[in-house]
């Protein structure tokens, strides 16, 4: 859940990047953070294994502007991606107010794309929330695939798997190129700070206009 602080007049939000192992959550921090200026951006921390690209998380801390008086701060994480390292997803996924999930496009990811999708919302009940209750958008990862000898879900399928209700935002893209990062990233953004804004702001009493 955001943090206030009244001390330092700042909302502390916290996004994130959920999905498979090797499905490009680590990629599209990369991406993102290259893309940032160096004064949005704060030092982007990876953890390598030999079983997981991500061990533990990455974290980016960065400016969104403010609401009222209130200066608004979002820190990006990923999740390992191996159902072994599920503690540590569990870990970071607490406190989360808003979630990227990355599936992979890939046809022989099908199963993963769903198991991991199913972990989400278990972490997530856990903690008594759902994917129905926390901004959340899907990213449909290495569409730049398309065409080539490896098998590709189509994204309306994607859709009928994974959001199955049709009521989150999805983009399709291509992590290693950056197709697709930024939209996916202002989108989650954008839902992040407005469910933030109405839901603990207003239990605060704080007028969003900081009047």
């Amino acid at each position: 859940m955001a943090i206030i602080s009244f001390r330092s007049d700042e909302i502390h939000c916290k996004i994130v990047y959920y999905g498979p192992g090797r499905g490009g959550k680590t990629t599209n921090l990369i991406s993102i953070h290259k893309a940032l200026g160096h004064q949005a951006r704060g030092e982007l921390l990876s953890i390598d294994t030999a079983g997981d690209r991500t061990l533990f998380f990455d974290f980016l801390p960065m400016d969104l502007g403010s609401i009222g008086k209130f200066k608004i701060k979002i820190s990006l994480y990923t999740v390992p991606g191996q159902v072994r390292y599920n503690d540590t997803r569990k870990l970071v996924l607490k406190g989360v107010d808003g979630i990227v999930f990355v599936a992979d496009s890939l046809e022989a990811r099908r199963n993963n794309n769903i198991e991991s999708l199913q972990n989400l919302n278990d972490n997530l009940t856990e903690q008594g929330k759902g994917l129905n209750s926390v901004p959340l958008v899907f990213q449909y990862n290495k569409r730049d695939l398309d065409g080539s000898k490896v098998a590709i879900m189509p994204i309306e399928e994607m859709e009928r798997t994974l959001n199955t209700q049709g009521r989150h935002p999805s983009f399709p893209g291509s992590a290693l190129k950056g197709d697709g990062v930024r939209e996916t990233f202002k989108k989650i953004c954008m839902m992040t700070v407005v469910d933030v804004s109405a839901r603990l702001l207003k239990e605060k009493g704080i007028s969003l206009t900081g009047k």
